[in-house]
């Protein structure tokens, strides 16, 4: 299994986060609503699996979302990081064998 796996399958756990944090504060006045969670784990073979579930109405307090939305979109910017430092990392590593 590649290295890169790791931090790709943490920006989409992410972005997965974000989406759902998005469409629960668009939808706070929908009557009926039932808010969107995200949850995730370890996946054995490196990285994380992260999938949606409905919970109970909205209580019509946004904040949890905001706070959610800003934590996933710093998760996404660490994993990109992580990404980009290993690509590096093997390029010097081709670069020392070449």
């Amino acid at each position: 299994m590649s290295m890169t796996i790791t931090p790709l399958s943490g920006m989409q756990a992410a972005q997965l986060s974000m989406q759902a944090s998005a469409n629960n504060i668009a939808n706070l006045a929908t009557p009926g609503y039932r808010r969107e969670v995200v949850s995730s784990t370890a996946d054995p073979a490196g990285g994380v699996q992260a999938g949606v579930s409905k919970a109970g109405p909205s209580d019509g307090d946004p904040t949890a979302d905001l706070v959610g939305l800003l934590a996933a979109k710093n998760d996404f910017v660490a994993n990109v990081t992580v990404f980009k430092r290993e690509n590096q990392a093997l390029g010097t590593l081709l670069d020392v064998g070449a």
